[in-house]
């Protein structure tokens, strides 16, 4: 392969290849300051900028459910018994309204028998120690019991 021949350019094409040259690099210039206008937020011609339509939709959902439950049954049954019994034994002689010298008049209950027929005879015989009308004189054999 050969190269074709080369003419020499006329002073015209010279020139017609030097306006495009200017030219190309002026819209290269111009392009290249639009981008960086619309990259820094202008580039609209100096008109008011365009609102954006932002729309955020936030939903949330929260359950919150916490039961407690408690039953508290107290029983109290307090059961006191309390049992007493008191006895008490009280054995008392008939008293003598007559038979001699019986029945003083200040004993206050005391009896006093003059012998063991008076004893016998008031239905108090046997005389205990300790009972009324019990005296020594009527024990002979001093076991505490008189009129035997």
């Amino acid at each position: 392969m050969t190269a074709p021949p080369s003419t020499p350019m006329t002073g015209a094409q010279k020139f017609g290849i030097g306006c495009l040259g200017c030219f190309g690099a002026l819209l290269f210039t111009v392009m290249i300051g639009s981008c960086a206008t619309a990259l820094a937020g202008g580039g609209n011609g100096g008109a008011a900028p365009e609102p954006a339509a932002v729309t955020a939709t936030v939903s949330e959902t929260v359950t919150a459910t916490e039961t407690v439950e408690e039953e508290v049954e107290i029983e109290v049954e307090v059961t006191a018994t309390e049992t007493v019994t008191a006895t008490e034994t009280v054995t008392e002689r008939p008293e003598s309204g007559g038979g001699g010298g019986g029945g003083g008049g200040g004993g206050g209950g005391s009896a006093y028998y003059q012998n063991c027929d008076a004893a016998r005879a008031a239905g108090a015989a046997p005389v205990y120690l300790g009972d009324p009308g019990y005296g020594r004189h009527l024990d002979r054999d001093g076991d505490g019991v008189g009129c035997e």
